[in-house]
């Protein structure tokens, strides 16, 4: 194979992973990122079936399963009766080998394809500064050095220097409350009965969101009305949000916490010539469902098909299905199912809320319903719609 050298800037878990299934097909790869080293920062946990399945060949996905707690169910509760809609993977026992969730940092994907690259791919501290593109091929300059390559992919996140590169609009909005995280070690589990692994409640005023990762529990709230963002983020005031879930609760431990605005966006093309958009680069949505890291797993593990092959000699025409595969998806199943899910857990009408809850029960009490539904909200059904795009 000639070398046809793939620059990637930004080493999360989707550059990285593309940077691993690229270099399983033979290409060199350079992978930039700017901090120092794979970030523990406390971000996306939320691993769905398919992601599981295309990891599992490799080994990664029984590394990530050690690292973390596998999820059968999951549900949506009222706080003030704990009436409840749970949803128990299990019927999409023969649509996946991993009919589940999995609760684990996104840290542990990016160790696990990490120690898998050959040494040297991946230049940590490496600011990536400009980035250009011409006949001859792509070019970047990371801390004052140029790189030169075939390809290049901007796996670098929401303020992507190669999508404004390529001329790419960012279309969508910017939801008006921030969304706060914070892990503590508080027993939920033994002050609301029947939890699941995931857990989205109505609280009044407001939601309320509960993950179980192996030894943390993982909430996710928004700043009440007319609280300003700095002042939802002080230990006293999710401390006072925790006691209107668990009276009990007193003053939970915080062992980490951040503070975010969440996106509704798509890129308006994710192709100029060979440089490519790939992740949150290309596509941004609502956490509710935990559907923004998996989708740009499934980027990365369709574009470096591609590149792969047309690097081997097949028509480069092929690139021109990995936008028009994946964009859709982006657009019509994972932004809007995000923001979906985001409305539905918005509500605060308690009638509405009970609406939704009533739908969702008649849903989960009925198998066929029940399969649809989840093959929608574990992401197989865009998997499958992705094949079925030219």
């Amino acid at each position: 194979m000639a070398n046809k050298t793939i620059l990637i800037v930004g080493a999360g878990p989707v550059g990285l992973t593309l940077a691993w299934r690229l270099t399983l097909a033979g290409l060199k790869v350079k992978v930039f990122e700017a901090e120092d080293g794979i970030s523990d920062q406390l971000r996306a946990s939320t691993f769905h079936p398919p992601t599981l399945d295309m990891l599992d060949p490799s080994g990664i996905t029984a590394k990530l399963i050690a690292k973390g707690r596998i999820t059968p169910t999951w549900q949506i509760r009222m706080q003030s009766t704990g009436e409840k809609a749970e949803f128990d993977l299990a019927v999409l026992a023969g649509d996946t080998g991993h009919p589940y969730r999995l609760q684990c940092r996104q840290a542990e994907l990016s160790r696990a394809i990490y120690a898998l690259l050959p040494e040297g791919t991946v230049q940590f501290g490496a600011e990536v500064t400009e980035v250009s593109q011409d006949a001859g091929g792509v070019r970047l300059v990371a801390n004052g050095e140029v790189h030169q390559g075939w390809a290049m992919v901007g796996c670098d996140g929401a303020r992507s220097l190669v999508r404004h590169a390529i001329g790419a609009g960012f279309e969508g909005t910017t939801y008006p409350e921030s969304t706060i995280l914070v892990t503590t070690h508080f027993p939920f589990e033994d002050h609301l009965e029947g939890l699941s692994g995931v857990n989205y409640i109505w609280k009044p005023g407001g939601t309320y969101s509960l993950l179980r990762l192996p030894d943390l529990w993982r909430i996710s709230l928004h700043p009440a009305e007319g609280q300003e963002p700095e002042d939802a983020l002080t230990d006293e005031s999710i401390r006072a949000q925790t006691r209107l879930v668990v009276p009990e609760a007193g003053d939970i431990d915080i062992v980490e916490k951040r503070i975010y605005r969440v996106h509704r966006r798509v890129a308006s093309t994710w192709r100029k010539g060979m440089m490519f958009l790939c992740g949150d680069a290309a596509h941004l949505n609502s956490p509710k469902g935990g559907m923004g890291l998996n989708g740009g797993v499934h980027d990365a593990f369709n574009l470096a098909e591609k590149l792969a092959a047309v690097a081997e000699g097949a028509d480069a025409a092929l690139l021109d299905r990995y936008e028009a595969q994946r964009r859709p998806i982006a657009r019509d199943d994972i932004l809007a199912q995000a923001d979906e899910n985001r409305q539905r857990m918005n509500t605060t009408d308690q009638d509405q809320r009970l609406t939704h809850l009533r739908n969702l029960q008649a849903i989960s009490a009925d198998p066929a319903r029940a399969r649809d539904f989840l093959l929608r909200s574990s992401m197989i059904t865009g998997l499958r719609r992705t094949e079925e795009l030219a």
